[in-house]
């Protein structure tokens, strides 16, 4: 009787263990938390000695919070230019969704290494940006966006850049 309550237990823990979940929204999220956003473009686009750009920005879903500004959430990322100049930044965005259009303003302070680019004054950068996003599926969005970086007058010069990025963002 003892070695039949054992496989019984087994059992039952593997069924529950091993089973698929059919998860609200909530849980699901909680499961695959992870967002990353896949970007290229152009750094310094509106002048002449301008740089292709890629970078990849990490959203974690479970630190989405609702505030009167709507739903905002912390970004961290990095980017490389072509002439090798690097940022690495963490921030908060807002995401407003309008049908399978998104819009999402966000703000990034980040550490900027020139690296054989541009100089921009200072090693502290703002990142602000604005970019639209149509969803493709329910974990993929494609879309485009602007930002603009500048040390808000910490350096001795500050010349800012204006980047624009082609953006492949997928839930994980």
């Amino acid at each position: 009787m003892k070695k039949l309550k054992t496989i019984f237990c087994v059992l039952v823990l593997s069924v529950l263990i091993f089973s698929p979940l059919k998860a609200d929204e909530n849980v699901q999220k909680a499961l695959n938390p992870h967002e990353l956003n896949f970007f290229v473009g152009n750094f310094d686009y509106s002048r002449k000695n301008n740089s292709s750009l890629f970078g990849i920005q990490h959203e974690n879903q479970n630190l989405y919070r609702e505030s009167f500004i709507g739903k905002i959430s912390p970004i961290t990322g990095f980017m490389i230019t072509g002439d090798n100049s690097t940022y690495l930044y963490t921030g908060i965005q807002a995401n407003y969704n309008i049908g399978k259009i998104n819009f999402v303003p966000s703000f990034s302070p980040g550490l900027y290494d020139q690296g054989d680019g541009k100089d921009l004054g200072h090693i502290l950068e703002f990142k602000s940006e604005l970019k639209l996003s149509l969803d493709l599926s329910k974990d993929t969005e494609f879309g485009f966006s602007l930002n603009h970086m500048s040390n808000a007058d910490l350096g001795d010069k500050n010349p800012g850049t204006d980047n624009y990025l082609f953006n492949f963002q997928k839930k994980f």
